[in-house]
């Protein structure tokens, strides 16, 4: 069972999108998989997914739980086998909260993918469709590799 943790600043837009529209994507593969999200920071610790994150999850049939924002910790590291940003500031951050990354675990979420990029904040751009599409093909591409990994 592989246990991946995804994470943005707030954890109210990209991570919880990514957390749900993964554990979906792999339960239609039969992969066994554990997911969560986190933030780097401290802003939106108690708060539910951003409505328009939570519109987007519904219209795209992605379902999702009573999800509230929680921070990464340093305890993190060790409890999850993949770390996995939507930027290269959530990377830093990331690094900075687990006081390394020695076993290289923390990495983008679109690393994986043919078009390694940060994820754009929809928080600032306002462009859920956009932040949906990059997850899609993001999701699609840690599966795809998990899978080659066996």
């Amino acid at each position: 069972m592989t246990k991946i943790l995804f994470v943005c600043h707030g954890n109210i837009c990209r991570s919880p999108m990514a957390q749900y529209l993964f554990a979906q994507r792999a339960a239609e593969r039969g992969m066994d998989c554990v997911t969560e999200s986190a933030a780097t920071s401290r802003e939106e610790i108690g708060n539910p997914i951003y409505p328009p994150a939570r519109r987007k999850l519904r219209q795209m049939g992605v379902p999702f739980g009573d999800h509230r924002a929680v921070q990464m910790t340093r305890a993190d590291y060790d409890k999850y086998d993949l770390l996995l940003a939507m930027d290269q500031a959530n990377v830093r951050n990331m690094k900075t909260i687990a006081g390394g990354d020695p076993a290289g675990k923390i990495r983008r979420l679109l690393d994986y993918g043919p078009r390694p990029r940060d994820i754009a904040d929809p928080w600032y751009t306002g462009d859920f469709d956009a932040t949906y599409a990059d997850l899609e093909e993001g999701c699609a591409a840690l599966l795809d590799w998990l899978a080659e990994k066996g």
